[in-house]
């Protein structure tokens, strides 16, 4: 197997270090390759979006009871 040198952009490197205001070069790739995994999970997911059917019943599993919401507050008009 052929390997290639490759090296990184460092202007780029700089730019994202301090758009990010990371302090080291490493905290910038390791967020940056953190971030980049993340949303190809997130991609992964949205693959799924309509190909499994759910059979369940809502009000068993929260054994039928539906969080409250706080009551509004009015405001007093002057």
């Amino acid at each position: 197997m052929k390997r290639t040198n490759l090296v990184l952009d460092e202007e780029l490197l700089k730019e994202a270090t301090r758009e990010m205001g990371l302090k080291t070069y490493s905290a910038t790739v390791n967020a940056v390759l953190k971030e980049a995994v993340r949303r190809m999970r997130v991609r992964k997911i949205a693959d799924f979006v309509g190909k499994v059917k759910w059979i369940g019943d809502l009000a068993e599993m929260r054994e039928d009871n539906p969080r409250k919401r706080p009551a509004a507050r009015r405001k007093k008009r002057a």
